[in-house]
């Protein structure tokens, strides 16, 4: 590198003490959006109980959330960029407030799915508008890389606190409550957030294109919609049409933003080849930690037979341990190449949910916990650096809708996963289900189906055939989740050969 050149850059900016408290700020929104989640799962029995809701609106209660969030994060990164971040931040914090005192006192379950809905919008501003302002906050790549560390583990801490803090509300008040939880912090996110967090909007932007937003919509809430139903229900048609319906119009809305003056979604920004490299690790370990997850809860209730606070419990060690390793990650990537940590910790990861192979019927607690604390805290390493690569790569005043791209692939990851993965655990459970001779026909065929669907079998038979088949259902679910363990080690191996390949781009070296 030239010595002129090299002497004549000036180096970047570094954080005051505003900054780090602004930081602080910022962190009220993201933890309370993860614990918003967990608390809910814990609350469904009350409301479901309380406002009578069947199945079908309990999946929407919980699901309809996640679908806007999905939905409306690239349209809200985008509109971050051009009217203002802080402006589009403190905007969605009133919004998701009233929003949560709305749906504490729903009526109905109808009432309780469209307050959902709007909590899910209001959602996708929050997320992007932190993200982005961190990287106006913090220019200097190695504050910004802890800052964004501080961002992930207040996003895992608020899954980590959710069943602890969602018990303790549960037991004392009603359903309510777990809605409310989240109105002081954005109270405070708009009392404080004028003070300490600056503005930042790109110059000269031009009005947001209104066909776009909805083809972003049309394309990304149908494949969202399609994965999930496939991954709850095995093959359907309509679900299988959704998902080819929303790739269609997907494919609609990457035409027209190429040829867009002022598009929506700035396309260039997949011409970095570090920002390619960097979203699809992010993607791939959502894809492999979603199916895992889901199969390591449903063991420790339908096999263990633990209730699902006690699961969510012994849950709680792995999200330490992923916090922790967000913290460490950027001084990491400041000692080592990036591309090498990022590969290590893949390997480490691939080492973790190899143990989950070992696991059986009995009492297979040690290995499923230990083997997800080594997993996380393995996938923590290059998360961390390649959400530092996504946002930094980019230029800032792209920043929103970067930020909006890695956690609308976060959510793919997750609805892919549990589609892939998840049905491949579901494959291996119906292929080595082998049912007791005393069970009826029909009993055994609706137990098949799933663990859940053979516990509902089991409780209408005579204690002997139904402890059988019970047993039956569990060593079967239990070689799914080895078989998912083992896939999830594998696509991490072969992610950390990908990484050390582009390691010029993927780790950010130069």
């Amino acid at each position: 590198m030239d010595t002129m050149t090299a002497t004549s850059t000036p180096a970047p900016a570094r954080a005051g003490r505003r900054e780090w408290i602004g930081l602080a700020v910022l962190a009220l929104p993201t933890l309370l959006l993860s614990l918003d989640v967990s608390v809910l799962y814990l609350a469904l029995p009350q409301v479901t109980a309380d406002l009578g809701a069947n199945g079908t609106q309990q999946l929407w209660i919980l699901d309809i959330y996640s679908f806007m969030l999905a939905g409306f994060l690239v349209t809200m990164g985008t509109l971050g960029d051009r009217i203002g971040r802080r402006r589009l931040l403190l905007a969605g914090a009133a919004a998701f407030g009233v929003a949560s005192v709305v749906a504490a006192y729903s009526t109905s379950a109808e009432m309780l799915i469209a307050t959902r809905a709007l909590l899910g919008v209001a959602g996708a501003t929050l997320m992007p508008s932190t993200m982005a302002l961190i990287r106006n906050m913090f220019p200097d790549p190695q504050q910004m890389g802890t800052a964004i560390g501080v961002w992930f583990t207040c996003f895992v801490g608020g899954m980590a606190v959710g069943p602890l803090v969602g018990g303790a509300l549960l037991e004392h008040f009603w359903w309510g409550s777990a809605f409310l939880l989240g109105v002081p912090f954005m109270a405070l996110l708009l009392v404080v957030g004028p003070i300490l967090l600056p503005e930042y909007r790109t110059p000269g932007a031009g009005r947001l294109d209104l066909v776009s937003v909805g083809l972003s919509l049309a394309a990304i809430l149908p494949v969202i919609y399609g994965l999930k139903e496939l991954a709850r229900g095995g093959w359907d048609p309509v679900a299988a049409g959704a998902v080819v319906v929303g790739l269609t119009f997907g494919a609609t809305f990457v035409r027209r933003q190429r040829v867009l003056a002022d598009p929506l979604l700035d396309l260039r920004l997949f011409g970095y080849r570090a920002f390619r490299a960097s979203l699809s690790v992010m993607l791939l370990t959502g894809v492999v930690m979603a199916a895992v997850s889901l199969m390591s809860s449903m063991y420790l209730q339908a096999v263990l037979g633990l209730s699902a606070l006690d699961a969510g419990l012994w849950l709680v060690p792995q999200n330490v341990a992923i916090a922790a390793g967000f913290l460490v990650a950027p001084r990491l990537g400041a000692r080592f190449r990036p591309a090498y940590v990022m590969a290590g910790g893949l390997v480490f990861a691939a080492f973790g949910l190899s143990l989950h192979l070992l696991i059986d019927p009995g009492d297979g607690t040690p290995l499923l916990i230990g083997g997800l604390v080594i997993a996380q805290l393995g996938i923590s390493l290059p998360m961390a650096l390649a959400a530092n690569v996504i946002i930094g790569s980019a230029p800032p005043e792209k920043a929103g809708s970067a930020a909006s791209l890695m956690e609308t692939g976060g959510e793919f990851g997750i609805a892919m996963g549990i589609a892939t993965l998840g049905t491949l655990g579901t494959a291996v459970y119906r292929d080595r289900f082998h049912a007791p001779a005393a069970v009826p026909a029909e009993a055994v065929d609706t137990a098949r189906e799933s663990v859940a669907a053979a516990a509902g079998v089991a409780a209408g038979l005579p204690p002997v055939p139904a402890a059988e088949l019970l047993h039956a259902a569990q060593v079967a679910f239990t070689s799914g989740v080895n078989v998912v363990g083992a896939a999830g080690a594998v696509v991490f191996l072969v992610l950390a050969a990908i990484t050390l390949r582009l390691r010029g781009s993927a780790g950010g070296d130069a």
